[in-house]
């Protein structure tokens, strides 16, 4: 019987958790992604990671939850998912040659408690040409990702010129500050 639910249904987040050998199953419940208006984007990952959470609470069957939502943000703006292929295309485009952060709020909580965080890392994307941009995006279909890409990717690889942060953090879940928080649950 499994210790913990990941409300999620990122193979990415399932992946990480297996990697760090967290005992957990996974239970998702459809979440309104929305937020109130005026947060910071830390707050805004949270409370969307916190809704997920949630959610899935009540089925949960008196097990830990684990929940995450992870954003990229650009200078003010917050990017998520892309629409289409276009938009793929025009977030990275956004992306080429400049800063961002992504974060990834975190939400754990069962019955008797609730630990929330949210975890930032910086990353620096090389300038990239539009013809690098379309062969990622045909090639991969980030429509998934937050800000249309994935770091253990293609574009990783050649298009990140440096990140100041948790690296898994940049693929959906900082792992190890999940594992620590689950301390506080045993």
């Amino acid at each position: 019987m499994a210790k913990y639910i990941l409300a999620s249904q990122s193979p990415r987040r399932k992946q990480l958790l297996e990697w760090a050998e967290v005992d957990f199953e996974i239970l998702v419940h459809p979440t309104d992604e929305s937020y109130p208006q005026g947060l910071a984007p830390k707050e805004v990952a949270i409370h969307i990671a916190t809704e997920k959470a949630r959610a899935v609470l009540p089925l949960a069957n008196n097990k830990t939850v684990i929940a995450a939502d992870t954003i990229v943000v650009l200078g003010q703006e917050i990017i998520g998912k892309p629409k289409d292929r276009e938009d793929a295309i025009a977030i990275l485009s956004k992306l080429s040659g400049q800063h961002h952060q992504v974060i990834t709020g975190v939400s754990i909580m069962n019955a008797d408690k609730e630990v929330v965080f949210a975890d930032v890392t910086d990353v620096e994307f090389h300038s990239l040409d539009r013809e690098q941009l379309i062969f990622y995006v045909d090639k991969y279909k980030p429509y998934d990702k937050a800000g249309a890409y994935a770091i253990q990717e293609w574009i990783g690889v050649v298009g990140i010129k440096r990140i100041t942060g948790d690296f898994y953090n940049v693929m959906g879940l900082p792992v190890s500050r999940v594992v620590q928080a689950l301390q506080q649950f045993q």
